[in-house]
């Protein structure tokens, strides 16, 4: 049923447009194949350029070898060499113009924790706000925390 639930935002996503004047790239890092693949659906019908990545490991392999991914949105609990916090915060050492975008479904963590002005978004998630929260995180000054809605 939280499957259907998913699928129906995919629709009224279709007819938003980005604001910046290229695609944005964002790296979807998530072990759950199912829910990797509707994040990225959903995100590639708003319009970005996605990127997926099963663990934190074949995450860093892709930020390696990518051209720019401006924003990392990705699980907490997965298997691999580290988890998605870890992950947060290799992120950040070695690429900090990437922003970040951290969810889970077992925890909730203080936007405050998540480095570079990040936002945690809490597992369900509506679609359409993890677009909105993905934008407003993108949109956001450098070194600002983004806006909550």
């Amino acid at each position: 049923m939280a499957i259907v639930q998913l699928v129906q935002f995919q629709t009224p996503l279709r007819n938003q447009v980005l604001t910046t004047s290229e695609q944005t790239t964002i790296l979807v890092v998530e072990d759950e194949a199912l829910i990797r693949m509707i994040s990225a659906d959903v995100l590639a019908d708003a319009g970005f350029r996605v990127l997926e990545a099963e663990n934190a490991d074949e995450a860093i392999d892709i930020l390696k070898g990518a051209e720019h991914v401006r924003l990392v949105f990705t699980d907490i609990r997965m298997p691999g060499c580290m988890d998605g916090l870890e992950l947060a915060a290799f992120v950040h050492a070695h690429w900090p113009d990437v922003r970040l975008v951290v969810t889970s479904g077992h925890t909730v963590i203080p936007d405050s924790q998540i480095p570079h002005g990040g936002r945690f978004v809490s597992k369900p998630y509506d679609l359409t706000r993890l677009v909105a929260d993905i934008r407003a995180v993108i949109d956001a000054p450098k070194s600002e925390p983004a806006e909550t809605s």
